[in-house]
């Protein structure tokens, strides 16, 4: 099967659609900033850094994660398209969550739904849910204790726009967070949730 064209099949239009992620709104409780994609996995290619803010500025962060975007007009086989989205998600969670058999799952359908709510095709989605826990001895008893939940995803962009799967991840990283989400209906750990317009500050 060939590889499917859109949201950009030059350099020109992968730039354009990677200009309107700099102004794209997020949620309130999400902080961006962009970053080196790394290693040369593609032509072109985007990335940016995402924290879950604390209510206050001396809160831990409650989720951190990364977004690269790859982009080969060429296509490659294995994307069955010529644009990639590449997605990291970490956050501590409780000892109980970290332990149950169908936070992978969750965690999963979380992320297609997240897609699917902010409008943005995909096609051929692949990842790994991993969730571990940890438990201190000694002079580390209790400082240790707890577990943690870690995402990686990637699927194949169809369309013109990149802002739903920005905010589709973003989203993701709210529900690692424990934060509700925008839109009724899905149910997750409490906490107040707003939005906002961001601005993402260029990397350096």
């Amino acid at each position: 099967m060939p590889p499917r064209r859109p949201p950009a099949d030059n350099p020109t239009a992968f730039l354009a659609a990677v200009e309107t992620l700099r102004t794209a709104g997020v949620r309130a409780e999400v902080r961006l900033h962009e970053v080196s994609a790394g290693p040369r996995l593609a032509p072109q290619s985007y990335a940016v850094v995402g924290d879950v803010v604390g209510a206050t500025p001396d809160d831990e962060d409650l989720a951190t994660g990364r977004l690269v975007i790859l982009h080969d007009p060429e296509g490659q086989e294995a994307w069955d398209g010529t644009t990639r989205c590449v997605a990291y998600v970490h956050a501590d969670v409780e000892r109980e969550m970290a332990a149950d058999p169908l936070l992978g799952g969750v965690g999963w359908s979380w992320l297609l739904e997240a897609l699917d709510r902010h409008g943005a095709s995909y096609g051929n989605p692949g990842g790994t849910v991993t969730s571990s826990n940890s438990e201190g001895f000694g002079q580390m008893r209790g400082e240790t204790d707890g577990g943690e939940v870690e995402i990686k995803a990637s699927w194949t962009v169809i369309g013109n726009d990149l802002t739903g799967h920005l905010r589709a991840w973003c989203d993701l990283l709210c529900f690692a967070a424990g934060l509700p989400p925008v839109a009724p209906g899905i149910a997750v750990l409490s906490r107040p949730s707003k939005a906002r317009p961001a601005v993402i500050p260029p990397a350096r």
